[in-house]
């Protein structure tokens, strides 16, 4: 792969907030620690939230953006699409309340509740970029949900993984964790024009992860710059 001097910005699709799993998280009932952070004063990331909500696809992400993000000063270089909110700083603390209204908005293109937001952010952050820097958009680039809006702002700088084509959600999360965990960086290329859905790659071979790399992955996270 070709390697550069720019600056790299990451941007997350975000998890579905209306799933069992999110059902389990905003249950009073729920005591298990991200519950009760959630509902506390503290809060919890995003990043993390996410995580729980959608499993190793999120999780992949995460992992893959905080290992490869290459911000420049004053930038955040892991940002999550939400549903309400734009673009947040995938340490960003959340609550219950923000949960819920997630939950209540469908990501779609047509949505002015979703568009506005990411489209104010995007554009925000576009005017912060130079033209050599890439936004790789870490999510599906085969329906126009995420990829119209963001096109329409960052253009050649929007980029994806080339070995996202023709894989499902499951198989691009396995890929980015061992990716983040053998420190290799896929190969992006540039969403317009790009081939977007193709044949299935072959199965990933099962991987285990042990306790310490998810501990040297949470800690790496927190040690990335502040914006």
């Amino acid at each position: 792969m070709e390697k550069t001097d720019c600056c790299r910005i990451f941007l997350l699709s975000p998890a579905h907030a209306g799933g069992l799993r999110a059902q389990m998280i905003l249950s009073e009932r729920a005591q298990f620690d991200l519950a009760r952070r959630l509902r506390s004063r503290e809060g919890a990331t995003i990043g993390e939230v996410f995580a729980f909500l959608s499993g190793l696809y999120f999780r992949g992400k995460l992992a893959y953006a905080n290992a490869f993000a290459r911000p420049r000063a004053g930038v955040c270089g892991v940002l999550v699409i939400t549903p309400t909110r734009g673009l947040l700083d995938a340490r960003t603390k959340i609550s219950l309340t923000d949960l819920r209204e997630f939950a209540e908005v469908d990501i779609h293109e047509d949505d002015p509740r979703y568009r506005k937001p990411l489209a104010r952010d995007a554009r925000k952050l576009a005017r912060t970029l130079s033209d050599a820097c890439e936004v790789i958009l870490l999510g599906s680039v085969a329906t126009g949900k995420y990829v119209d809006v963001l096109l329409e702002n960052f253009q050649h700088r929007l980029r994806f993984p080339a070995d996202f084509v023709g894989r499902g959600d499951m198989s691009r999360g396995g890929l980015l964790l061992r990716c983040a965990v053998d420190k290799t960086e896929l190969t992006y290329v540039s969403v317009a024009g790009a081939i977007r859905s193709g044949k299935r790659p072959p199965k990933l071979e099962p991987r285990r992860y042990n306790q310490s790399w998810a501990e040297d992955s949470r800690d790496s996270e927190r040690k990335r710059a502040v914006c």
